[in-house]
């Protein structure tokens, strides 16, 4: 087969059998769906040739860049000739033992206990689990409620699914696990003016306080953050908020669950976001980073206090499993990424540059249309705005209409891989978040484009 018949093979093939993620019904249609074929550092090629800067890192999860795939395969190879597949269940193996071990020495103080899953969703499923077992071993069964906050995306899952704050994600599979109540996120920008960064830490904090009075401080399990939130826009934590958030579980027996699928594993310049910001969980999830991408792999740190907790009560067992879980493949995968990544420098790489990244993204700034600049590390976000006095999209072209005709299509044609979407406010977000190997050359290169392609698609979109 000639390789142009091998790409109309895939092209029928492909929107004929393949229901991708999340995907408008147009891209079944006539026009030709992407199709990657290979990859190097930063860049994918598609199987016309095109090139494309993945200003994303697949799904926020390709640390080590396109390159060390053959290094990681030979992990894998080496691992499925001594042991291809074993359970975590009532079992061990090395890899797991060993990736376990290597995770409680980069997690916050204090956790060391490691459950294996596949990916984000369940990790957050399976910690939603753990946390109820806790207090019923605890005497309290009635703690079954979470506090989450709005706008934030925890996963797909029933469970996750439930401590969504996007409404638009949750209101089509309702009702969902009962009990989730939302709070506030920590987005600074459209906050009155004025307001001091100790004013809106207190703000946050006493609402969550309110709110747990409210429902019942004897009837709260946790509190579900992302120490960095991706969904909203790159929204970080203002001083004292960790703290606070820390302090409040405390005094009211709530359990504080980190949500690090995105924030792990360097992306924010440390193995944890939590680190990062100080924050220090009970039970932290992660998935994504942890193997780049490469194989799916995701888990459950937690502390000793709240796992002795469950080992010790009625069951005697944490009552969940997984077939997959703790792969010794994919573990095996992981071990090989998290060298590569100490090997390389990964996260230095990061802190080096992450200053560069803001600065090159703050000039910005200056455009008609960009209202905010706001991340930290490799994850970062503008909010397009069309009045910067009211800091509001208020074009005759909506937000929608300006991100799905002019600003998506216009950095797809670039060759530029970012997400560019509307928030639940009505403005625009164009988000950031590369492989963490992206070097200070290709961060002047990616803003400057950046830069032409949103001044070019806001003048459109007002002419």
């Amino acid at each position: 087969m000639s390789n142009a018949d091998l790409k109309q093979d895939l092209q029928a093939l492909g929107k004929r059998h393949l229901l991708m993620h999340f995907t408008h019904a147009d891209a079944y249609g006539d026009k030709d769906l992407t199709v990657f074929d290979h990859g190097e550092g930063c860049w994918l090629v598609d199987q016309g040739g095109k090139r494309y800067f993945d200003g994303l890192a697949g799904l926020y999860c390709v640390q080590i860049g396109y390159s060390h795939g053959a290094e990681i395969g030979d992990a894998v190879r080496d691992q499925m000739v001594r042991l291809p597949f074993a359970t975590n269940w009532g079992n061990g193996h090395e890899p797991a033992i060993r990736l376990s071990h290597k995770l409680a020495t980069l997690a916050p103080e204090g956790m060391n206990r490691v459950f294996f899953t596949s990916s984000g969703s369940e990790s957050n499923e399976s910690a939603i689990k753990l946390v109820r077992q806790y207090h019923q071993a605890r005497g309290e069964p009635q703690r079954r409620k979470f506090i989450a906050r709005r706008v934030a995306y925890h996963g797909t899952s029933f469970g996750a699914l439930a401590l969504n704050g996007l409404t638009n994600y949750r209101k089509h599979f309702e009702p969902l696990m009962s009990g989730v109540r939302h709070v506030n996120n920590t987005k600074r920008y459209g906050r009155p003016v004025g307001e001091t960064e100790a004013q809106f830490t207190q703000f946050l904090l006493d609402e969550i306080e309110s709110l747990i009075i409210q429902e019942g401080s004897d009837t709260v399990a946790a509190i579900v953050v992302e120490p960095l939130q991706n969904a909203g826009g790159s929204l970080t934590p203002p001083a004292g908020y960790a703290q606070g958030l820390r302090e409040l579980c405390d005094r009211h027996g709530v359990l504080l669950m980190t949500d690090e699928v995105i924030c792990g594993f360097g992306r924010l310049g440390e193995y944890f976001g939590s680190r990062r910001y100080g924050f220090k969980p009970d039970i932290l999830t992660f998935a994504k980073g942890i193997a780049s991408g490469y194989v799916p792999l995701g888990g459950v740190i937690a502390s000793d206090a709240v796992v002795n907790t469950v080992l010790e009560g009625p069951q005697q067992m944490f009552l969940h499993g997984a077939t997959y879980g703790g792969h010794p493949v994919a573990c095996a995968a992981a071990l090989a990424n998290l060298s590569i990544m100490e090997r390389e420098g990964v996260l230095e790489n990061v802190r080096e540059n992450e200053g560069y990244f803001r600065s090159q993204l703050n000039a910005l700034l200056e455009l008609p249309c960009v209202g905010d600049v706001r991340g930290d590390g490799y994850h970062y976000s503008l909010e397009l705005v069309s009045d910067k006095e009211a800091r509001r999209w208020k074009a005759d072209m909506s937000a929608q209409t300006f991100v799905s005709t002019v600003l998506a299509p216009a950095l797809f044609d670039a060759g530029l891989l970012c997400r560019a979407g509307v928030d639940h406010e009505g403005t625009p977000i164009l988000q950031f978040s590369p492989p963490l190997v992206m070097s200070r050359d290709e961060i002047t290169w990616f803003v400057a484009q950046i830069r032409d392609i949103v001044a070019d698609a806001y003048a459109r979109a007002t002419r």
